[in-house]
C-alpha cells in the first residue's frame, strides 16, 4: 500500500486543550503536519510559535477559512459555544473536522454537524480522549475477559479540590453555552459509562454550585438551571439497556479523594484510586510515544477480588495516541472513525435531560 502524504492540519485555539492534548499528538505522528495555529492571545501565539516554529500562526479562524485548499483536517480546540459554527465552517469547506469535548452544548447542534458532514464526505470526529485513559483501558480488559462476571453497578467519579470554583470562561458560561461540570467532566464520564454498559433508558441528575456566581449572588445548592451558571457539582445516575446502574460524580469540593472506579459484578469487584497520569505528563512535557508514555506506576494500579482474594492487578498503557492514529486510518483508508459524533451525541442528549430535570425541580432559580 503506497504511503500518505500527512495530513495538512489546523488546530483553532491554543488553550489548555489544544496545546496540551492536541498539538503534541499532530507535532508526533508522522501521519500529520501541524500547519496552522489560531489563537487571538499574543501570549499564546508567542507559545505557540516557539513550541511548533514550523506552523503558521493567525488570530483568526477567518483567516484560516481564506485558505481551505491548504488544508486537510481542523481540531476545534475552542470553548464549547463556539464549536458548532467553527465545525460547520470547516466542514462546509470540505475539511475533515476533530471537536473537543463537549462536542456542542445542544443536541440539534450535533444532529446538523453529522447530517453535514454525512452530505459533504468529510470525517467527524469527537475527541473523547477519556476512553485511553490507562484505567479505563483496564478496567474494560477485565469487563471483555468475563473477570468480574456480570457487572452489577459501575461507580465512577472525577472528583477534585478547587474550593475557588471554575476558573476563566467555565466560571462564567452558564449551560447553554457548554458551561458547568457536567459538561466539563461530566460528559468524560457518561461517554466511558455509555461505551463499557450501552445506551441509557433512564437517566437521573443533580447540579449544584457552591461558589458566588458571575453576578456575585450565590447559586442555591439544590440545583443550577441553564442560564443561572456554571454547575460545580453533580451526581448522574443511568440505568443502561444491558441492566447495569452507572452512579458518576463530579465535582470540586473534594478535599479527601474517593475510588476512581468502584465496580460490582457477580464474580468480583474492581476498585481504582487516581487520575490517569497522561495529562499530567503531558503538562509536564513529556512527548507521546517514547518509551515509558502512558505507563502507570504500581502505587496506581487497581484492585481486583473477592473477600480473602485480593490482588493487584497491572493497568494497560494509556493510549491518547491511538485517537489520532485511529482518525488517520479513517480518513486515509476509510476504517472507523475513534469516536463516532453520534455516540458522543448520545451524552450531550443525557446532560440536556439532566438540566432539564434541574429546571422541572428549581422553576425559580
Amino acid at each position: 500500500m503506497a504511503a500518505h502524504r500527512p495530513l495538512r492540519t489546523a488546530l483553532i485555539g491554543f488553550g489548555l486543550s489544544g496545546r496540551v492534548f492536541h498539538a503534541p499528538f499532530l507535532e508526533a505522528s508522522e501521519d500529520y503536519s501541524l500547519d496552522a495555529i489560531v489563537t487571538s492571545s499574543p501570549e499564546r501565539a508567542a507559545q505557540a510559535a516557539a513550541a511548533h516554529p514550523d506552523a503558521r500562526i493567525v488570530a483568526t479562524a477567518d483567516e484560516l477559512f481564506a485558505a481551505p485548499e491548504l488544508l486537510d483536517l481542523v481540531v476545534v480546540g475552542t470553548p464549547p459555544s463556539s464549536h458548532y459554527a467553527l465545525a460547520e465552517a470547516a466542514i462546509n469547506r470540505g475539511m475533515h473536522v476533530v471537536v473537543d469535548k463537549p462536542f456542542v452544548p445542544a443536541a440539534a447542534q450535533g444532529e446538523d454537524l453529522i447530517a453535514k458532514a454525512r452530505q459533504s464526505g468529510v470525517v467527524l470526529s469527537v475527541y473523547q480522549n477519556r476512553r485511553w485513559d490507562a484505567d479505563f483501558l483496564t478496567l474494560k480488559k477485565l469487563i471483555d475477559d468475563g473477570a468480574l462476571g456480570r457487572v452489577y453497578t459501575f461507580e465512577s467519579r472525577f472528583e477534585r479540590w478547587k474550593p475557588e470554583g471554575l476558573r476563566a470562561w467555565k466560571a462564567t458560561a452558564d449551560t447553554a453555552e457548554g458551561g458547568g461540570i457536567l459538561f466539563d467532566l461530566g460528559v468524560h464520564l457518561i461517554d466511558q459509562a455509555l461505551t463499557l454498559f450501552g445506551p441509557a433508558v433512564t437517566v437521573y441528575g443533580e447540579t449544584a454550585r457552591h461558589t458566588a456566581s458571575a453576578r456575585g449572588a450565590a447559586e442555591p445548592a439544590s440545583g443550577a438551571a441553564a442560564g443561572s451558571g456554571a454547575d460545580e457539582d453533580a451526581f448522574v445516575s443511568l440505568l443502561h439497556e444491558s441492566g447495569v446502574r452507572s452512579r458518576l460524580s463530579m465535582n470540586l469540593i473534594s478535599a479527601l479523594p474517593a475510588p476512581r472506579f468502584h465496580v460490582l459484578g457477580s464474580a468480583a469487584a474492581f476498585t481504582s484510586w487516581g487520575t490517569d497520569g497522561q495529562e499530567a505528563a503531558l503538562i509536564a512535557g513529556a512527548v507521546p510515544g517514547t518509551d515509558r508514555y502512558g505507563v502507570e506506576p504500581e502505587e496506581r494500579w487497581g484492585t481486583l477480588g473477592t473477600p480473602g482474594d485480593v490482588r493487584q492487578v497491572q493497568s494497560e498503557r494509556g493510549a491518547y495516541p491511538d485517537f489520532y492514529r485511529q482518525l488517520a486510518a479513517a480518513i486515509n483508508d476509510g476504517a472507523p472513525v475513534p469516536v463516532e459524533p453520534a455516540d458522543a451525541l448520545a451524552a450531550i442528549r443525557i446532560i440536556e435531560e439532566i438540566h432539564r430535570q434541574n429546571r422541572d425541580r428549581n422553576p425559580g432559580s
